[in-house]
C-alpha cells in the first residue's frame, strides 16, 4: 500500500524522439514505461514528462562541456526539433508538465522542482534512458533534496547492458527502491 502521508509522481525522463530512436523500432521497450504510466494515471499519480533540448543557437551548451558540446557543432535538438518532442508511444495528456532540462540530471535548468514543490510532492518514482545518464543524475540530485525514490528496474534502459547493471544493483539501491513496474503496481492496489 502507498503510504497515504507521501505525494507521488512518476517521472517519465528522456523518451523522447532522438534518444528512442536508439533502440531501433523494439516496440516491446516502450511496455514497461507505458504500463507504469497507466498504472500512475488510474491511480491519480501525477505524471511528470521530462526530455533534454535547446534553445536556436545553443545559448545553454558551454563549450568545456563534453557530454553537450558536439550537439551545437552538428546542429539538432532544439527545443522546436522533432528529436526532443516526447515519443508518441507515451504520449503526455493535455494536464500532464512537459520540463525541459539543460542537462543530465531532470533538475538541470528545468522547473522540475517548482512543480513538485507547488504539488507537495515528495516522492519520485524514476524511469527513463538512459541509465547511466538521466536517471543515475536525477536519482542523485533528487536524493540530495530529501525526496524519497524509487527506481522502476524495468522501465529503464542504457545502452550499456553492464553499466545498467551495476547501476541497478550495487549503485541505486543506497538511495531508492528497485522494483519492477509490475511490483510497484501491486503497492498501489
Amino acid at each position: 500500500m502507498q503510504n497515504q502521508h507521501n505525494k507521488t509522481a512518476l517521472l517519465v525522463m528522456d523518451l523522447q524522439n532522438g534518444i528512442v530512436s536508439r533502440y531501433g523500432e523494439n516496440k516491446e521497450v516502450f511496455q514497461p514505461f507505458q504500463k507504469a504510466i497507466e498504472a500512475a494515471r488510474l491511480n491519480n499519480i501525477p505524471v511528470i514528462f521530462v526530455r533534454v533540448g535547446f534553445s536556436e543557437g545553443y545559448p545553454e551548451i558551454s563549450p568545456k562541456n563534453k557530454g553537450f558540446s558536439a550537439i551545437s557543432k552538428h546542429g539538432g535538438m532544439t527545443l522546436s526539433d522533432e528529436s526532443t518532442q516526447i515519443h508518441e508511444s507515451v504520449q503526455p495528456k493535455p494536464n500532464e508538465p512537459v520540463v525541459t532540462k539543460y542537462r543530465f540530471s531532470a533538475f538541470a535548468g528545468s522547473n522540475l522542482e517548482v512543480i513538485l514543490r507547488s504539488q507537495q510532492i515528495d516522492t519520485l518514482v524514476l524511469s527513463g534512458i538512459s541509465t547511466s545518464g538521466v536517471v543515475l543524475s536525477t536519482l542523485r540530485e533528487a536524493a540530495d533534496k530529501d525526496f524519497s525514490l524509487t527506481v522502476l528496474s524495468d522501465a529503464c534502459l542504457d545502452a550499456d547492458p553492464e553499466v545498467h547493471r551495476v547501476l541497478m544493483e550495487k549503485v541505486f539501491p543506497r538511495q531508492a527502491n528497485m522494483q519492477t513496474v509490475d511490483d510497484w503496481i501491486s503497492t498501489l492496489n
